[in-house]
This record gives structure tokens, sequence and C-alpha cells, in this order.
């Protein structure tokens, strides 16, 4: 029996073990240091995320890691376990800086002819308001801000506040800033399964960043998401052009990269364009995508992590749709509230992760700034919503959020 070891306290992560646990290998399945939901479905063990030192030693004996989190790869986690014996999933510290410096990404880009937006780095508000040609303009942090660091700004007060946000406040810490184009079209996020050599593309998703319905108000880690996306059918097409070409360079560089790279996209009138790349599983795509694998994902994890381990393989997916919904705390992105009573979130016919729960004196409570993901599969995308937003109504604490508008658009080009 294999033993796994997933790292990482988030939705992403229990979506992560449930998929594992579906495995045929019947792993033995551990989370650091996971949360309550999590606390079901795997052992857990008390590490933190930021003890690198701690998840190597809470390894030991594990024939896989897999690590959810962005921080921990770029801190070195898999060249850390790698150096220990321990086989990881998961991109070395150099590779992760696809996703730990925005600038280091579009530089790699432009060397692989990976199709992006316009873009200049700068470091002083001065400099980033010359950059500017025209509004809308995206105003992103190089460095990881929790999904928080981007800012579309709709006109030159909006764009001053950002730049100064980023470079005189230091809100996310040192850092230069990315003045990227404003593009135009759908969004898209593909994740792909790469060996160092290939990368194979997982099914697409969409996911929502704005905390409000219509997308509005601030940037979010994600408020919701959906699998399949309409239109984005031929998602090996979109990979050769996105990335393997990314993949290439990056063996070229001496630094191949093995684990999950993510595409954030933009379908253009010119084709697909990147907004961004990570270098894990998204958050919540994760939690709409992996529902819909039939494949043994402890077989295609472990393959990956060999050079070339991919050749040949080929994923097998429910064909159903997928709904995936984000319940917030109140004041969220700005702030969360913690300790509310949460009810109602143990549901069969759906699939509820947790991703910011405690307990509190027997009791379920939130403990986080998203609390929840609840995804319905169906076989539409509005049976699929339906059925996760009947579900998601029977879940109650203090303050939570929710969008109403997730897959929408989906159900408007498709139907029910």
């Amino acid at each position: 029996m294999p033993r796994v070891l997933v790292v990482g306290s988030g939705g992403r992560e229990h979506a992560i073990v449930r998929a594992l646990r579906r495995s045929p290998q019947q792993p033995e399945l551990l989370c650091a240091p996971g949360n309550p939901g999590i606390g079901r479905d795997a052992q857990l063990v008390d590490v933190p995320v930021t003890d690198i030192h701690g998840l190597v030693d809470a390894a030991q004996g594990c024939n896989l890691v897999v690590v959810g989190p962005e921080a921990p790869l770029v801190a070195g986690l898999a060249d850390r376990l790698a150096e220990a014996g321990v086989r990881v999933f998961g991109p070395s510290g150099a590779a992760a800086q696809l996703e730990g410096s925005k600038a280091y990404s579009k530089e790699v880009m432009a060397a692989a002819g990976v199709p992006t937006a316009a873009y200049a780095v700068v470091d002083t508000v001065t400099d980033g308001m010359a950059a500017i040609s025209a509004y809308p303009v995206v105003i992103k942090f190089d460095g990881l801000a929790a999904g928080k660091g981007v800012v579309i700004a709709a006109d030159e007060a909006q764009a001053r506040e950002a730049l100064v946000a980023f470079l005189d406040e230091r809100r996310f810490g040192e850092g230069s800033v990315v003045v990227e184009e404003h593009l135009v079209g759908e969004e898209l996020s593909l994740l792909a399964l790469c060996d160092g050599e290939r990368a194979v593309p997982l099914a697409s998703a969409q996911d929502y960043k704005r905390i409000f319905d219509g997308d509005e108000g601030p940037n979010t880690g994600g408020m919701g998401s959906y699998s399949p996306v309409p239109g984005a059918d031929d998602v090996e097409a979109i990979a050769a052009e996105v990335h393997q070409p990314v993949v290439d360079e990056l063996a070229r560089r001496g630094t191949p990269f093995q684990g999950v790279l993510y595409a954030g996209l933009m379908l253009t009138a010119e084709g697909p364009k990147v907004l961004e790349f990570n270098v894990r599983f998204g958050d919540p795509e994760t939690q709409a995508v992996l529902p819909r694998l039939r494949s043994d994902l402890l077989d295609l994890l472990e393959r990956a992590t060999r050079p070339g381990g991919l050749a040949g393989a080929e994923l097998d997916w429910d064909e159903r749709w997928a709904v995936t919904l984000v319940l917030a705390s109140g004041g969220y992105p700005e702030s969360s509230s913690s300790g509310d009573v949460i009810t109602g979130a143990d549901q069969d016919d759906v699939e509820v992760t947790h991703a910011g729960t405690a307990l509190r004196d027997g009791e379920l409570v939130t403990a986080g700034g998203r609390v929840l993901n609840v995804t319905a599969l169906g076989a539409g995308p509005g049976a699929a919503r339906d059925a996760a937003y009947a579900a998601a109504d029977l879940i109650t604490f203090e303050g939570r959020q929710l969008r109403r508008d997730i897959a929408r658009r989906a159900v408007e080009r498709v139907g029910a």
C-alpha cells in the first residue's frame, strides 16, 4: 500500500486527497497540516507549510509527496525532499520561479515564444505610470501575493494607487511590478501534468476572481469555477502552444519542470494568450477538475516524477460537468471573520471540501477567508449549477458570502 503525503490545508488539498482516495491502489494518505474536513479523509500531520525541515521529516517513509501551495515550492521544498531521497510531485525552487516572479515568467515566455500580453517591469511609481499607454491596465506585484497582487486599473488614479501600494507601501514586501496590457476575451484555466519533458493537459476550467457577481469588487483567491469550458475543447492544441514550449525552455536551461503547470489564459481574437503561470494545482479549479477525472491520479502523479514518465499517458474523463462554489467569510478579501459556527456542511450528494475551517468545542467554525467549496456534477452546466447552489444554500454561517453567477455564461451558451 503506497503511503502519500499531501502538503497544504485548503480546499485544493482536500480535493487532491479525495481524488487520491479514489485510486485503486488504496494509498495510505497523510496531510500536513490539513484541516477538519481533510482529517476525515486522511491522517493529519501537525506541521505547517512554512516548516520545510519539518515537512521533510514528516515525509520519511512516504512513497510520494504532493505539494499543494506555491510558497513551499518557491522556498525549495521539492529540492529538500529530493535531497532526502523522497519522491515529490512538484517543481524545484528554480522552476517554481515561474510563479515566484512574474517578471521571470514573462522572460521565459518571451524566450519560448509563448503568446502573452505586452508588458514592462518597473521599480518606481514614476516609471510605472510612464509605462502605461492605455486603460484599463493590469498592475501585478512581481512576487507571491496569495492571489491578491493583481489590480486591473480602469484609470490613472487607480493605476497610481496600485503602484503606490505595491512599490512604496510594500504591501506584499520588497519587489518590482509588472505593468501589463489588458487583454480582452474569454478567460480559461488549463492545468497540465509535466514530467520534465512533456506536458499532458487536464480538462479545461474557468474560475471567478472577483468577490461580487458580475465580476465586480476586488480580486480574491477565487470564488468559484466550472469544467469544462465551452469553446476550449482542443486542450491538446492549447498545451502544445502554451505549456510545451515552456517545458522545453526550462529543460534547455537545466531546470526541468516536473509538477503541475497552470496557465491562466485569455482566449483573444488572435488566439490564446497567457495571463499568468502558476506552478501548482489551481484553487478553485482543482475542485472542479479532479472530480471529473476517472484515471488513477496517484498513478499519473507518480509517473510525472520520472523524466519521460508520462509518455503515452491518456486521461479518461467523466462526461458530466462540474460546478464549484466558494463560500467565503464575512469581510473577505480585505479581512476575514473567524470562529463563526458552520451548519449544513455534511452532505452526501455533492463534494464539500474544506478550505478555512476549524473545530472549536466540537463545533465546526470558520477559520479563514474562503471557508468551504461545494462541487456538484451534472449532465450539463445547468444541472450541475442547480445542484451546487441547492447544496450551498443548506450551509450557513454568519457573514457568508457566495457569488450567484458561477457558470451562468456556460448555461447561456450550452443550456441545461
